[in-house]
């Protein structure tokens, strides 16, 4: 497998990478699944919301809670 980067993403890869002691590869490689894993449950919240509606504001910010994530956190 072969990737191109802009030259800036490239540069600030290599030094997310560097900070976090991983070869740029394992870097890339959890930082892709991470992304799988936010789109499966992206994919599986849409499907629960179209059978059962959409997830409340309280339903929300309780599962943040019992998850430990800061209210208007996002994972990139």
């Amino acid at each position: 497998m072969s990737i191109s980067l802009d030259p800036a993403l490239g540069d600030a890869v290599r030094s997310a990478a560097a900070q976090a002691g991983q070869p740029v590869s394992s870097w890339l490689a959890d930082a892709a699944a991470g992304k799988l894993r936010a789109e499966a449950l992206a994919q599986f919240i849409a499907t629960w919301e179209a059978e059962h509606g959409a997830l409340t504001a309280e339903e929300v910010a309780r599962a943040e809670r019992e998850l430990g994530l800061a209210a208007g956190d996002a994972a990139a």
